[in-house]
């Protein structure tokens, strides 16, 4: 038996009659209490947790290389929700959300008794609801629950899911959920798309007037929005400023001064830059959300003004599309598909950078490049601009006229075709398409048909990128690069074989770099070169300088000609402009690299003193003599592995290569990747000490201009 029941019962007797009553009762409500606490407990720890934020389903985005935004995709459920963290938004907005919402949320479990208490006294003492007593965590759970909170039962809910939620989440966590979830009017969640529709911009910076109508429209977000019922949005937005003086998070003056604020009354789409772009790397991946791009969205919006501009001005139904690259990267900074996605005059929703069309003359710098690679001519070697027939084919020049003897830097510069193409006859209309690829470019022909010289002329198909990527490549010293736009991938090539040796690449640019050029285009260093397809269907314009590569396309999208139009007219003036809005400045172009040679026509090698193709080698030979025996490198074969035990580091005896020589008649002149390196009347043999191992191109050329060349790799 319980021995102090008989002393219990002694001072209870002795209390007043009034005390022996409220004992049991308070000892009731003590009971009571404990079991409603133990019940809270219990359904805390085994509430079911809302969605987690990476379980939310979010509007997918696309940003980029700098992290700005350059579009969204509405969810599955239609809605604008995009993904936001806690340091992306102004820390003002954070302490005025606080102070009007829950001002010891830094403090509480989850809920506040004392905000609790104070609502259910001005429900008892007003009958009428004057504030709620929730706080942002109980915010969230009906949020996330997506339930109305009008009774008992759901306040219940909400009060046990917020003390769950804060012993499961940190409170910037919690804080997180709030700003992604928060209801701002339509179809508009979380801050930051609120923050774009309703002010044009990110929430990093906001006004004292921004960040405080951003606290006050989740309250009531369809009676409050901006565009429908702006009254009601300033009153409310004032309610918050003055709760924000009160509360010290700013001065009565800025509160004031933000008060003067006239409240966004233009509900913004989102924004949708570069659309073309970003809807092909989103379709390509459809369950990443957040993709990242090497575009600078500042330079697209401007590419995007001035090609929408050029092709108003180039009349009806007329389009144009625009590639920036940095070729020392190969990240494409600006992508411009079409002067408007939805510009259905012009076909605005066709991506003209990836349309497969003819570059017209636009190919013909790496047919010259290689001819200067293979010892074919030099730029300032003499080549004929008259009536030819080759192979069947009888070129024109655009004109219809005939220049004459010119050297083949003129040539180039003026764009002529009948040297274009005794050029490409010489290199091998092969060669041109196998140093495409090199670039990673696969050129489209006619079906069934092999390269023949028209190719030369734009007789191909090729994409806006594909040529930019060749044009990159030549601005690079001839080092293929794959053009990228997903930051973070690589533009290195595997294997990178040279699309030109340099020199013959530095003598492409520095010819392009003095091209006649449009009269509107400042006299800068920019290398370009134009294309005019058959039958004006298209026109393009490319150039670099030393740091960027713009291709430009102009024509109609669905491929009817537009007589008149060539590539300096129309796409010229467009590529130069686009340099202009790089920067007033240019970049230089690269110095020339060793073994270029810098003579006068007269003062080359007699085998260069003439390009070597078909018309000028026949007027070589001496009339009625004898032409010798056949020109041929007998050793080492073409395509020989030769062993000299090369290293990085050489050794002090230096390892040389002896190259022999068959037929043909002197003067010998002998070249090794492109650059000349030994002539001689009876120099039949070549002995070559090499730079270090690797692939090397050995090419002669005898007195009457024949030639023979082998590819080695020394070790």
């Amino acid at each position: 038996m319980d021995q102090s029941a008989p002393q219990r019962q002694r001072i209870v007797s002795r209390l007043p009659r009034c005390l022996r009553r409220i004992v049991p009762a308070a000892a009731g409500l003590c009971l009571m209490a404990a079991m409603g606490a133990g019940y809270l407990a219990y359904a805390v720890a085994t509430a079911p947790l809302p969605p987690a934020l990476a379980e939310i389903s979010v509007s997918r985005v696309v940003l980029d290389r700098n992290g700005d935004l350059l579009r969204a995709f509405a969810t599955s459920d239609e809605r604008w929700r995009l993904p936001v963290k806690l340091a992306d938004v102004d820390p003002l907005y954070i302490r005025m959300l606080m102070a009007f919402e829950d001002r010891r949320f830094r403090d509480h479990a989850g809920v506040d008794p004392r905000a609790l208490g104070r609502a259910a006294l001005q429900t008892l003492t007003e009958r009428r609801i004057v504030s709620g007593g929730s706080t942002l965590t109980m915010q969230v759970i009906r949020l996330l629950n997506e339930a109305p909170t009008r009774d008992l039962g759901a306040k219940w809910q909400q009060l046990v899911g917020a003390l769950a939620l804060e012993q499961r989440l940190s409170k910037d966590e919690i804080l997180a959920l709030y700003l992604m979830r928060a209801p701002f009017g339509g179809n508009l969640e979380g801050v930051r798309a609120a923050s774009l529709v309703w002010f044009g911009k990110e929430p990093r910076r906001l006004t004292p007037a921004e960040a405080a109508l951003l606290v006050a429209l989740p309250q009531s977000p369809e009676s409050r929005r901006p565009d429908r019922f702006p009254d009601n949005a300033r009153k409310a937005r004032d309610r918050v400023l003055d709760q924000a003086v009160a509360q010290g998070v700013v001065s009565l003056e800025e509160a004031e001064a933000a008060r003067r604020d006239p409240v966004p009354t233009l509900r913004r789409p989102m924004p949708m830059i570069a659309p073309h772009l970003t809807s092909s790397v989103a379709a390509a991946n459809p369950a990443l959300v957040e993709h990242r791009l090497t575009l600078d969205r500042s330079l697209q919006q401007a590419m995007e003004q001035l090609v929408a501009a050029k092709a108003l001005a180039l009349g009806p139904q007329m389009s144009a599309a625009l590639l920036v690259a940095d070729h020392t990267s190969g990240e494409i900074l600006a992508s411009v598909g079409s002067p408007g996605l939805t510009d259905d005059g012009r076909q605005g929703y066709v991506d003209m950078t990836g349309a497969v069309r003819s570059p017209g003359s636009a190919l013909k710098p790496l047919i010259y490049g290689l001819a200067f690679e293979q010892g074919i001519a030099h730029p300032e070697s003499y080549i004929e601009d008259r009536p030819i027939r080759i192979a069947g084919y009888d070129p024109n020049n655009f004109d219809l006229s005939f220049q004459g003897t010119v050297t083949v830097r003129e040539a180039l510069q003026l764009s002529l075709n009948i040297p274009a193409v005794k050029l490409l006859e010489a290199v091998g209309p092969a060669q041109l398409t196998a140093r495409l690829r090199r670039t990673g470019v696969t050129p489209v022909l006619p079906q069934g048909l092999t390269p023949g010289l028209a190719i030369g002329l734009g007789g191909l198909g090729l994409t806006l990128r594909d040529l930019t990527t060749l044009y990159a490549s030549l601005a690079s010293a001839g080092r293929p690069m794959r053009l990228v736009h997903t930051y973070g991938e690589t533009s290195r090539m595997t294997p990178a074989l040279p699309v030109l040796e340099p020199v013959a690449a530095w003598y492409v640019g520095d010819i392009l770099a003095k091209a006649p050029r449009p009269s509107t285009a400042a006299d800068a260093g920019i290398a370009f070169k134009t294309g005019t397809a058959y039958g004006y269907r298209d026109a393009v314009a490319v150039g670099f300088d030393g740091k960027y590569v713009v291709g430009v396309w102009t024509g109609r999208a669905d491929g009817t000609p537009v007589p008149g139009m060539t590539g300096l007219k129309s796409a010229a003036p467009i590529l130069f402009e686009a340099f202009d809005r790089l920067g007033p400045a240019r970049v230089p172009l690269a110095s020339a690299p060793s073994g270029v040679l810098p003579l006068a026509t007269a003062s080359l090698p007699q085998p260069l003193r003439r390009a070597r193709v078909r018309s000028e080698s026949m007027s070589l030979s001496l009339a009625g003599a004898p032409l010798a025996a056949s020109l041929r490198i007998s050793h080492p074969p073409d395509g020989a592995d030769v062993d000299l035990g090369l290293t990085a580091a050489r050794p002090a005896q230096e390892p040389v290569l002896v190259v022999k020589l068959r037929g043909g008649r002197g003067p010998y002149t002998w070249f090794v990747n492109g650059q000349p390196v030994a002539s001689g009347a009876y120099l039949t043999q070549l002995v070559w000490t090499p730079d270090g191992p690797g692939q090397q191109t050995i090419l002669v050329i005898d007195a009457a201009g024949a030639s023979d060349r082998v590819e080695v790799t020394l070790r």
